[in-house]
């Protein structure tokens, strides 16, 4: 009877992958709620044949000198792969996986939520209501902008942009985005999707939502300058990526009125420090990096990550790849 392959499980994921890898692989699971240290990452996954990541740990030459090399796949549970360096990888041939398509539309599902919340005041109402001030009907209480009707501007045009395109076609709303690459027109037309520059989509919406990915091209795209080509009544919403947006120039811009509110999934850096001036602001709602926090969807991510994993220490290809720049 052949060895079974070593792995380490960065977290705990729900059982749709786990209970697969525990029937195939010697796994060493990390139990705590936080993520492992850095020196106790490099030690668990030394002499491993795979292992399972999330976004907080960080791949690297180190870490992959650490594993050693009988290493032959990194599986991150995550769409997004900016934590690992996949040329690096590549190079050493070790595979690595993704978990793509799976969370479109629960991530667009959030990003609406966040939308509307901020608009209508939801967390505000909220607590208002838990501090005792309700005391009667208001015709001047917690007014906020429609959403049906307004405009709304979607920054970044892939799957998950789309499927806000989708939820914004429902309210009636103007539909503007950009993205460094403009989708086809059997894409755009069917959503009612208008591309802009940047320049000239953010001064027209009511409504800003951000679905890039984190690359050095839009590390900081929403700053002090793009903030202020925004209306002054203008929601941004970001699911991403925290440093896609410079959290000292939205606090400022929030501050001063140069928008009117932001909800924010994503934080830089996360967990956001209590003392950061954004969380003090009741026109900037925060939620704890949930866009994807569905039971059925993260069981499906973790089923493909298991699956990513499985065929790495194999040596078969993986279901969803990630492949190496260029």
């Amino acid at each position: 009877m052949s060895e079974r392959p070593k792995v380490f499980v960065t977290r705990v994921i729900p059982d749709e992958g786990l209970a697969a890898v525990r029937a195939v692989c010697e796994m060493d699971l990390w139990t705590d709620e936080l993520p492992p240290p850095r020196d106790e990452l490099l030690r668990r996954v030394a002499g491993r044949d795979g292992v399972l990541t999330l976004l907080t740990d960080r791949v690297d030459g180190v870490f992959l000198d650490a594993a050693g090399p009988g290493l032959k796949v990194v599986s991150n549970y995550a769409v997004g792969f900016d934590n690992i360096d996949v040329a690096e990888c590549a190079r050493r041939g070790v595979a690595v996986g993704n978990t793509p398509g799976v969370l479109t539309e629960t991530t667009a599902d959030l990003a609406f939520a966040l939308l509307m919340a901020a608009a209508r005041r939801l967390p505000e109402g909220d607590r208002y209501v838990r501090a005792g001030q309700w005391r009667t009907w208001g015709p001047m209480l917690l007014l906020g902008p429609d959403v049906h009707g307004a405009t709304i501007g979607i920054v970044g045009f892939g799957r998950i942009g789309q499927a806000v395109a989708r939820r914004a076609q429902g309210f009636g709303m103007e539909i503007l985005y950009h993205d460094l690459h403009r989708v086809p027109d059997e894409v755009a037309e069917p959503l009612g999707a208008t591309f802009l520059p940047l320049e000239d989509l953010l001064p027209r919406c009511d409504y800003v939502s951000i679905h890039v990915n984190l690359s050095e091209e839009t590390r900081g795209l929403i700053k002090a300058e793009t903030l202020a080509w925004m209306k002054p009544t203008a929601v941004l919403v970001n699911t991403s990526r925290g440093p896609v947006i410079d959290h000292r120039a939205l606090a400022d811009a929030l501050r001063h009125g140069v928008i009117a509110a932001a909800a924010l999934d994503v934080t830089d850096p996360e967990p956001i420090p209590m003392d950061d001036p954004l969380v003090g602001m009741d026109n900037c709602l925060i939620v704890p990096h949930i866009a994807s926090a569905s039971r059925a969807t993260r069981g499906k991510m973790a089923a493909m990550a298991a699956a990513n994993l499985l065929a790495g220490v194999r040596r078969e290809p993986l279901p969803t790849p990630v492949h190496p720049p260029g």
